[in-house]
């Protein structure tokens, strides 16, 4: 069974694509052992009743184009288990991925079918991320989002591009959106890709690490807080922002690292999200697990924004003096 006797852009019905590639005909995600293949079927329709939307991303960044698809799951927080977790390893297990998209039904039937787009595979660095449901039925569910990229000829069709937002929304969603647990361990990278990857990895658990004990000391000094999901109008993508502490009207950016690269990530960041929080105009701070150096603590004080590390179990900085 080969995945080239498939054409990028032609439609299939799912028992045809069986034919071809073998595994089940049910489901969103599906391994095949026939083919050492992962079959991806994205269908918007379906996934709009759970409160997400897949597609394209309109914005390109400097590797090119993403699909988003959202993991599989429909009650409770998403997990990295099963189908997910084969779709998160495929290239560790030696697995391609096929992306379809559904475009309707055969004629005179109840037959989906579905657009082949062409193969793709998980981006390196940032895999996948982590959303909050916000429709009411759902809100506050966990949502699993893979970012894809082409890995090979596709075909990218317009209706399969996420609308754009018609307005700005900031939501206030749980803290816990994300967590150290759910980032990848090195086990489940190849050896290429740990190479590269390593070291933001070990950036992201030192940051997750940093921000669950800040979310402890928080809630031990009984201040309120949350995260702001954003969606900025005309963007099809979704941002994430650290800690907002309520009580305190205080928006964090945590880094696991005090390099000047971080800061002056950290730094365009706060000033990017800050535009968009309700109540507006908080007050910003970076969060990060021990002090920088004299010229980046002067380069943070510069620009308004406050500086809390960590000092043992306490936190330098804590609490802000607006």
């Amino acid at each position: 069974m080969a995945a080239d006797q498939l054409e990028p852009g032609k439609i299939y019905t799912r028992e045809q694509v069986r034919a071809v590639m073998g595994g089940s005909t049910q489901g969103g995600i599906i391994p095949s052992n026939a083919s050492k293949s992962i079959l991806i079927y994205s269908d918007e329709k379906s996934g709009a009743k759970y409160g997400y939307h897949d597609g394209w991303l309109a914005e390109e960044d400097a590797l090119g184009p993403v699909f988003e698809y959202t993991a599989a799951g429909s009650t409770g927080d998403q997990k990295l288990t099963g189908n997910n977790k084969s779709v998160l390893v495929h290239r560790a297990a030696g697995r391609s991925l096929h992306l379809f998209t559904a475009v309707g039904t055969v004629p005179g039937t109840n037959t989906k079918t579905h657009r082949y787009v062409g193969p793709m595979t998980l981006d390196e660095e940032e895999p996948f991320t982590v959303r909050v449901a916000t429709a009411a039925e759902h809100f506050g569910r966990k949502l699993i989002v893979f970012r894809m990229r082409p890995a090979g000829e596709i075909v990218r069709e317009e209706q399969d591009v996420i609308p754009p937002a018609e307005s700005t929304t900031a939501t206030l969603v749980p803290a816990d959106a994300t967590s150290i647990a759910m980032i990848p361990t090195e086990r489940s990278k190849t050896k290429s890709s740990r190479r590269s990857g390593s070291l933001t990895t070990t950036l992201q658990r030192r940051e997750a690490e940093l921000t669950e004990h800040y979310e402890d000391f928080l809630a031990h000094h009984a201040h309120e807080f949350g995260r702001f999901q954003i969606r900025a109008k005309g963007t099809t993508s979704t941002l994430l922002t650290d800690i907002y502490d309520r009580t305190s009207h205080l928006l964090h950016e945590a880094k696991g690292s005090t390099s000047r690269e971080a800061i002056r990530e950290a730094i365009g960041q706060l000033m990017d999200y800050r535009r968009h929080i309700d109540p507006p105009n908080p007050s910003l701070a970076i969060l990060l697990p021990n002090r920088p150096n004299d010229d980046l603590v002067d380069l943070i004080d510069s620009v308004g924004i406050h500086l809390i590390y960590r000092d043992g179990d306490g936190y330098v900085g804590f609490p802000v003096n607006s």
